[in-house]
């Protein structure tokens, strides 16, 4: 039996009219990137200022300060001690080389290190700090010619420009090389999977289409949700993963219809009713989830889930539309042209392969011990994330191969101030100006005497031309996350602030700085993590019981997907957070996890991982509904879907791991947790677990309380074809077997 619900009538309805729906498709998206590229994308000044370093940042700009982009210049020896009369000379020269140049707003005097080792020359570059990278190479090129005079001297440039500008393309590199790399991985995949060129194309057609129609929509919700940097790099991974697998579900589906003799049309309904609403179901299930991130106080959150909530639900979309279409246009020419061994492979006849039944022996023959084992290697994988520490990353967490980052840090070793900083910013009547001055002229000198803070240059002090904001910069002798900068800011905030500014009724003030926000978004990240996770949690089942009407089947999910999770962050966490990996992998471990990462990582693989569980409980569903008891209807629903799903594992694992070669530690990470959960999804939970948990409930999983209890909606007649959600409490009693 056919369900007649809406997703087989629209499958239906293009199938029947195929040009209709794919010239609407192509309508869609063409409207979506036009619109999205007219609109143009509103970015976030505040993705990251949460509490009082946002507070901080908001007086900073009712200041009105010029922000220049300000460059450094470290002439130090390459070897043994520093020539001091060369290095004077050096100095001179570079100072008059960038004096001389139109981009050059003002070259300050040499400053010693204290321990005489080098010397620094800090530049102030015209123009607004936003866009100095594409003005700076002139700079490089002098400190190019100075330190080409002067071979017995290191002259390196290093500075806001000079790092933007040597790692925006760097990393735009990085992004090409990935999208080179990810579509043909995902073509040779998909060729894999289906053994022939046009059935591997469709689905990346597909995904790329929906990718494509999600960032022209993302661009237009960034001017009410402002969006961030890797916006667009989330919504191309999402995208893909989704996309294919959404497509792949449904293709192999209708094959294996056609396979049995079914007309192309009967073929595509019956998908409709099984594969396409598990589509539906999984879509439905990522959007609730990632809608989670919206009650984090945040707009990298919400930027992230603006992102993320388009491209899954166009993904959804092009699978019940526009996927029929082609399906029916296409008809037996999906399956040309051929790759003769693997076509064999992939049309083999069913019970042929011995893998997946060779892995699902244990579960099967002894449940019990099965699932205890599984669930406590889970557990232990699990357990480092009980010490996951959260830090947000900097410019000191990048790759060392970056020729600029070696010099970075040469300059912070030497002069600490340049490096990590904290911010007091204090906002009072024009007529304190004076007193204000005062106050932070005497904690800036407070915090010489102290050891946390840095010694080689004095802190430096700004007023606002109308004399109602003043900052005060503090150099930190200590890296962003660390303990020590941890501190630094507490003793700030806690002690020589409130003390330096008391008798200023008047006045407002906040510490800020990059020290600051690590601290502040860890904070608030903690803070809404309990609150996200029931969200998900709860909304999640809500949907996972509204599809299949059985709250036992709707906690299983839950805990599975959560053993998941937790699995995941253990393996970061034993990845990241340490050393062992950095050469492996190539990054630079920063101590700790990306801020923002866990809360993210959860919503998405709750979301990614319910492909997997509703499309394989929804085959085990009906084997039930047909009168198999549970032990067999479980074998025959994992075996049945196994090479579907393990499609649909590869192809997100491998483009999630492309995206953990990229050079930013933040994008490593999310790619390299994506891949490792979702491995471990597809293959423990999907094929160890899921079926020792199943067998061991029996009747159980399908038991209802009486007002979910109803008779299946109106169906026409296909045999053997059981629609997704309808009553399937077993006709035999041979479940009665099932817990021994």
């Amino acid at each position: 039996m056919v369900e007649r619900g809406m997703t087989v009538r629209i499958a239906r309805w293009s199938a029947t009219h195929p040009w209709r729906a794919i010239c609407g498709w192509v309508l869609f998206v063409v409207v979506c990137v036009g619109v999205g590229a007219v609109a143009g994308t509103k970015s976030s000044d505040s993705a990251m200022s949460p509490g009082e370093s946002g507070r901080a940042v908001e007086i900073v700009d009712s200041g009105q300060f010029h922000d220049p982009a300000m460059e450094n210049v470290l002439i130090s020896a390459r070897s043994g001690a520093l020539d001091a009369v060369a290095a004077r000379r050096a100095a001179a020269d570079v100072a008059a080389r960038l004096g001389a140049l139109p981009g050059v707003a003002k070259v300050e005097p040499a400053v010693t290190a204290p321990n005489r080792s080098a010397l620094l020359v800090r530049v102030e570059m015209t123009g607004a700090r936003t866009d100095a990278g594409p003005r700076v190479q002139p700079l490089l090129d002098a400190t190019a010619a100075t330190a080409k005079a002067y071979p017995g001297l290191r002259v390196e440039e290093v500075g806001d420009a000079s790092m933007d500008e040597a790692l925006d393309g760097r990393i735009k590199d990085d992004f090409h090389q990935a999208e080179l790399i990810s579509i043909p991985v995902t073509l040779l995949i998909l060729l894999v999977a289906f053994g022939a060129v046009i059935a591997a194309g469709v689905p990346v057609l597909l995904a790329l289409s929906s990718v494509g129609a999600a960032i022209g929509l993302s661009a237009l919700a960034s001017h009410l949700v402002p969006t961030t940097d890797v916006l667009n790099s989330v919504v191309l991974l999402v995208g893909m993963a989704v996309g294919v697998d959404y497509s792949l579900f449904y293709l192999k589906r209708e094959r294996e219809e056609r396979a049995k003799g079914r007309g192309t049309i009967d073929a595509v309904e019956i998908a409709a009713a099984t594969s396409g609403h598990a589509v539906v179901v999984s879509g439905l299930a990522v959007a609730v989830a990632m809608s989670g991130m919206y009650l984090a106080d945040d707009a990298t959150f919400h930027s992230l889930a603006t992102g993320s909530i388009p491209v899954v639900t166009v993904a959804v979309l092009g699978s019940v539309t526009v996927l029929p279409a082609l399906l029916a246009k296409l008809g037996h020419r999906l399956d040309r042209p051929r790759v003769p061994l693997v076509w064999r492979l992939t049309t083999r006849k069913e019970g042929e392969g011995r893998f997946w039944p060779t892995v699902l022996r244990p579960a099967l023959r002894a449940p019990k011990p099965t699932l205890a084992i599984a669930v406590v290697g889970l557990l232990t994988l699990a357990a480092p994330a009980l010490g996951m520490t959260l830090r947000l990353t900097d410019d000191a967490d990048l790759p060392r191969s970056i020729p600029i980052m070696q010099s970075y840090d040469r300059l912070t070793g030497t002069f600490p101030s340049t490096g990590s900083s904290l911010r007091i910013a204090v906002r009072a009547p024009a007529k304190d100006a004076d007193h204000v001055r005062k106050a932070l002229t005497d904690l800036g000198r407070r915090t010489q005497a102290e050891p946390l803070f840095a010694h080689d240059q004095p802190p430096q002090r700004q007023t606002s031309a109308d004399r109602t904001v003043s900052v005060l910069d503090v150099g930190v002798q200590y890296p962003v996350g660390s303990g020590k900068a941890a501190k630094a800011l507490g003793e700030l905030r806690q002690r020589l602030v409130p003390s330096a500014l008391s008798g200023l009724p008047g006045a407002r003030y906040a510490v800020g700085g990059p020290i600051a926000t690590n601290a502040d978004f860890t904070a608030d990240v903690s803070g809404a993590m309990p609150w996200t996770i029931a969200f998900v949690l709860v909304l999640t089942f809500v949907v996972l019981l509204a599809t299949f009407r059985a709250p036992v089947i709707a906690l299983t999910a839950i805990v599975l997907n959560s053993l998941s999770a937790g699995a995941a962050y253990g393996l970061l966490t034993l990845v990241f957070q340490h050393h062992w990996a950095e050469g492996l992998l190539g990054f630079r471990s920063n101590g700790g996890i990306v801020t923002w990462l866990p809360l993210f990582l959860f919503v998405v693989l709750f979301g990614l991982s319910m492909d997997y569980h509703v499309f394989v409980v929804s085959r085990i569903q009906e084997a039930v509904r047909a009168g198999v008891p549970t032990r067999k209807a479980v074998a025959r629903g994992i075996t049945g879907s196994a090479s579907t799903v393990t499609s649909a594992a590869v192809v997100m694992v491998a483009v999630f791991s492309i995206f953990g070669t990229l050079t930013t530690l933040d994008l490593k990470q999310l790619g390299v947790g994506l891949a490792t959960a979702i491995l471990l999804d597809a293959t423990i939970i999907r094929a160890v677990v899921l079926p020792a948990a199943m067998i061991l409930l029996g009747r159980w999983n399908w038991w209802r309380p009486r007002p979910l209890r109803r008779e299946p909606d109106a169906t026409v007649e296909q045999p053997g074809i059981v629609p997704v959600g309808v009553d399937v409490a077993p006709r035999n009693d041979d479940d009665r077997v099932e817990s021994r």
